[in-house]
């Protein structure tokens, strides 16, 4: 069997792309917290549960939000997808064994 004729591997690969863009939009979110409301001088800090706004953004309600994200994206749009070979051979007949 070869790797570009097989339907798992695009499958995987799919779903690589979408970790990767997720776990690259988790970062630009963190970032865009953690440097944009915290890039102010610290007498400027507004408080939110005690904790400074650009930290309960980006760290605390940035994970609630991607572990949602990711467990949606687990739930809905991954699939299961068997690990032992196919038992048919090329033309799609017989055992190969």
């Amino acid at each position: 069997m070869k790797k570009g004729t097989d339907w798992r591997y695009r499958v995987s690969n799919r779903e690589a792309v979408m970790g990767t863009v997720l776990a690259i939009l988790n970062f630009i979110w963190w970032y865009a917290f953690a440097y944009g409301l915290g890039g102010r001088p610290i007498k400027e800090y507004t408080y939110i549960l005690g904790f400074p706004a650009w930290f309960f953004y980006s760290c605390i309600v940035g994970f609630v939000v991607f572990t949602i994200l990711v467990w949606i994206m687990v739930k809905f749009f991954f699939i299961e997808v068997p690990f032992e070979l196919d038992e048919t051979n090329e033309d799609g007949e017989g055992d190969v064994r």
